[in-house]
Order: C-alpha cells, then sequence, then structure tokens
C-alpha cells in the first residue's frame, strides 16, 4: 500500500513497526516466561499455548507491516494439509535471513509455532535474544573438530541440548525446524566446502537425526521446504524497504521412514551411514528442484 514512497523511507517505517511490535509482545511474554517456572506440569503447558500465541501475534504484525511497505508475489505450493495439533520437522534450504520470515509469514497459525535451532551467540542479541529463550529455543553451541579433538569431554554436547529442548517439546505441539545448511549460502562458503551441489551446501545430518532420537515418535513427518528468489538472494535491509518482488517456495511433506526413529546416530555407524545417504537423496532432490525453479523463474533485477 505505501509501495510509493522511496524504498528507504518504506525500510525506516518498517523497521520502526518491527521494533515496536516487538518491544510491545516482550513484555507480556517474559511475565508468562516467569510463570511458567512454577513446577506445576499443567500450568506450564497451559502457559506455553499462551506463549505461543503471543509469538503469533508478532508473526502477524510482521505480515501486515511487510504487505504495507511491499508488493511482493508469492508463487506457494504444497502449503495445505498441516494443522496445529500435530509435531512437526521442518527444513529448508539457507539463502538469507528473509528466509526465517519468509517460513513465518507462510506457516504462521497453519502449524505449530516454528522452534529454531539457533547458535548460542544469538541469546544476546538485545531483547529478541530474551525472546528466543523465553520460547524455548535451542541454543547450540559449536565446536570445530579442532577443538573437540583437544576437549573430546565436548563431543555429544549438541545432542544433550537437542534432547533436553526436544524433552519440553512433548507436552505441546511443536514444529521443530532446522537449516540442514547450518548457515546461509553464499558463492564463498560453496567454494570453500567444494559442495556437489550446484545450488545448495552441504547438509549437516546430526542435528535432525538427534531430534528424531529424541522425539521421533512425536513427529507426524518431515515438511521439506525450498525457496527461491528469483531477483536474486535478498538482505533483511530489501524486505523492510519492500523491495522483494517475488518468492517460490514449494512444501513436501514426507513421512519419516520408520528405520529412523530412535536410532543412535554417534553411536551406530551402520545407521549414521543410511541416514546420512537418505540426507544427500533429499538434498539432491532440492538441488534439482532449485534448477528448475531457476530456469522455469529466470533471475530478474530488483
Amino acid at each position: 500500500m505505501l509501495h510509493f514512497l522511496p524504498a528507504p523511507l518504506r525500510g525506516l517505517l518498517a523497521s520502526l513497526l518491527l521494533a515496536l511490535n516487538t518491544l510491545i509482545c516482550c513484555w507480556p511474554l517474559f511475565a508468562v516466561a516467569l510463570l511458567k517456572l512454577l513446577p506445576i506440569a499443567p500450568i506450564q503447558r497451559a502457559l506455553r499455548f499462551v506463549m505461543h500465541g503471543i509469538a503469533e501475534f508478532w508473526i502477524g504484525t510482521n505480515k501486515f507491516w511487510m504487505k504495507l511497505v511491499g508488493q511482493t508475489h508469492w508463487d506457494v505450493e504444497g502449503l495445505s494439509g498441516f494443522d496445529k495439533q500435530h509435531s512437526y520437522l521442518v527444513t529448508s534450504n539457507h539463502q538469507s535471513w528473509v528466509d526465517i520470515l519468509v517460513l513465518q509469514y507462510l506457516l504462521n497459525r497453519r502449524m505449530p509455532l516454528l522452534k529454531f535451532f539457533l547458535k548460542q551467540e544469538l541469546i544476546w542479541v538485545p531483547v529478541i535474544g530474551l525472546c528466543w529463550w523465553a520460547l524455548e529455543f535451542p541454543f547450540m553451541k559449536r565446536f570445530s573438530k579442532e577443538y573437540l579433538a583437544k576437549h573430546p569431554e565436548k563431543r555429544g554436547q549438541d545432542l544433550a541440548t537437542t534432547r533436553k529442548a526436544c524433552e519440553r517439546y512433548k507436552t505441546n505441539p511443536v514444529s521443530v525446524f532446522n537449516f540442514l545448511e547450518g548457515t546461509r549460502l553464499s558463492p564463498a562458503k560453496h567454494a570453500q566446502q567444494q559442495s556437489p551441489f550446484k545450488h545448495l551446501l552441504k547438509p549437516k545430518a546430526g542435528g535432525i537425526a538427534f531430534v528424531l532420537d529424541a522425539m521421533g515418535e512425536q513427529l507426524h513427518s518431515l515438511v521439506n521446504v525450498t525457496i527461491h528468489y528469483p531477483q536474486g538472494n535478498p538482505g533483511f535491509w530489501d524486505l523492510l524497504c519492500g523491495r522483494v518482488n517475488q518468492v517460490v517456495v514449494r512444501f513436501e511433506e514426507l513421512q519419516i521412514p520408520a528405520e529412523f526413529i530412535g536410532g543412535n546416530y554417534d553411536q551406530d555407524e551402520a545407521y549414521r551411514l543410511q541416514f546420512q545417504q537418505w540426507v544427500n537423496q533429499l538434498w539432491l532432490d532440492k538441488d534439482a528442484q532449485l534448477e528448475a525453479l531457476k530456469q522455469r523463474y529466470p533471475a530478474k533485477p530488483a
């Protein structure tokens, strides 16, 4: 509606609305989070629904300003059949910070609130880091292979963190989200990895394997998401300025193979190899899908 305004002015307005929305929503969220410290399971379960409702209101308000400042054309397929009574494992390719708002925009109130795996350092992001903590997003400490070689006692800490987070999720339906690539795609990272995929980084299977180990029987299905930006990968400022003209998203709901429920990814080498082969096939299919989408929706200038 405000697309006639200069882009920097739209970006400033959207930034103010986002900040105001966050500040308004964070206080009731923090208040409920403190009440949730009461060690009474039924009360904790009810308060999680309240907190999720606050988060969904925040996302809904973000959808409002995204529509206000931009004229994004959404080309979406497969967005049906989900509900809020089941738990899902969700994954997607990762190209931009915009990916997160795209997923929230499309999935808000269609399935349980997305819970992202976050780097531990993100807890220090002003206000929003505490909101993620209050909403029980799992914060992961990443260790390099060199560090683990010197400190073997740290090995398996990610699995323990995942299990602890997933244990809390068993009382309420949840959508556990994981970017399999672990980081955003860039030409430099793609070259450094020598990725065998044309449009993707190598997938890291351990994250979702730990989720399946911790709560596999609770998960209804895997939701495999593919995102493509025909005009090129946008930055967050582009979104705020309303310069994301088109977003192409494909959803695919897949049954989780029964043999992957409750396996031990760390200790069972045969299981680990089989699981990695399954994930690699998902990524091969996604790479082919992205190639087809890039052919169908060729790059356009912003």
